[in-house]
């Protein structure tokens, strides 16, 4: 526009002079500068990279516990707590392993002196053993010896009654020709046919029994029994019949008295008249 169009403005106008000459370009905005290669703004670039210290960090803490965690961890602990009890027990030969070979040779020759001593006591102890068990056996068996012969002494002496098979022996005397001497043969023929218990009526035949006449029967011992005259007799009845049956014998000798001899075969004969035990006054046992 120039300045002779109508609606400029002059100087009048009290506006400012114009400059002389062409005019002036105004300066254009500065633009922002564009960013380097390779970059991005701030709000568009990725977070930094973390370090492998930085992530086993962040991995572990704060800790996640998980079920399969607590069953290793408990497996682990198993496992430690064994070896642990493992390491203690073998602390003993673990010391021998550094001994030397004479220290170990001298171990091994006292662990066979302890060996073959402990040997001995053990041996020693059965020996022992074996002894009492002997002489336990032997006392018992003396024991029971003892009693059986007290028992057979006592049959003999009359002390102890008498069970047994034998015979029994009648002898009917209605004429009274019977003497002792003939009741005495009778007694000798039965002890020499193997008679254990002899037992006259209710007297007890022993070996210091003596038979005498009285009046009106026979004293046996001093004790005079009446006839019938009855014999108890235990022993083999096999022998003891034959021995007064003989030929000349007892029975042939009172039946010439006019006498009746009856003798019967018994299974069971008791014979229980006893005598009294007589202590002796100045005999001791030579045990004692």
């Amino acid at each position: 526009m120039s300045d002779d169009e109508p609606g400029a403005e002059g100087p009048e106008s009290g506006s400012a002079p114009r400059p002389s000459g062409p005019p002036r370009r105004q300066p254009l905005p500065e633009a922002a500068p564009e960013p380097a290669a390779g970059l991005r703004p701030e709000a568009e670039q990725p977070p930094a990279e973390l370090t492998g210290r930085q992530r086993l960090v962040k991995g572990l803490w704060p800790p996640r516990v998980t079920r399969a965690q607590l069953t290793v961890a408990l497996l682990l602990f198993v496992l430690g707590l064994g070896l642990a009890i493992q390491v203690r027990s073998t602390n003993d030969t673990g010391a021998l392993r550094g001994a030397r070979q004479d220290d170990l040779v001298r171990i091994l020759d006292e662990l066979d002196d302890r060996t073959e001593r402990l040997e001995d006591e053990k041996q020693r102890l059965e020996e022992q053993r074996t002894e009492l068990e002997n002489s336990s056996d032997q006392a018992e068996e003396a024991r029971r010896q003892t009693v059986e012969k007290e028992r057979q002494l006592g049959i003999l002496a009359g002390n102890v009654a008498a069970t047994g098979p034998g015979i029994t022996v009648t002898v009917q005397d209605p004429g009274g020709t019977v003497r002792a001497d003939m009741l005495l043969d009778a007694v000798q023929e039965l002890r020499a046919a193997g008679a254990e218990a002899i037992q006259v009526n209710d007297v007890r035949v022993v070996a210091g029994t003596y038979l005498s006449d009285g009046a009106g029967g026979v004293n046996v011992d001093g004790n005079k029994i009446t006839r019938p005259y009855r014999f108890k007799v235990i022993g083999n009845p096999q022998d003891l019949e034959p021995a007064l049956n003989i030929p000349g014998g007892v029975v042939q000798t009172l039946e010439k008295e006019q006498a009746t001899v009856v003798v019967t075969r018994e299974e069971k004969i008791v014979v229980d008249a006893l005598r009294p035990a007589e202590q002796p006054d100045y005999a001791r046992s030579s045990n004692e």
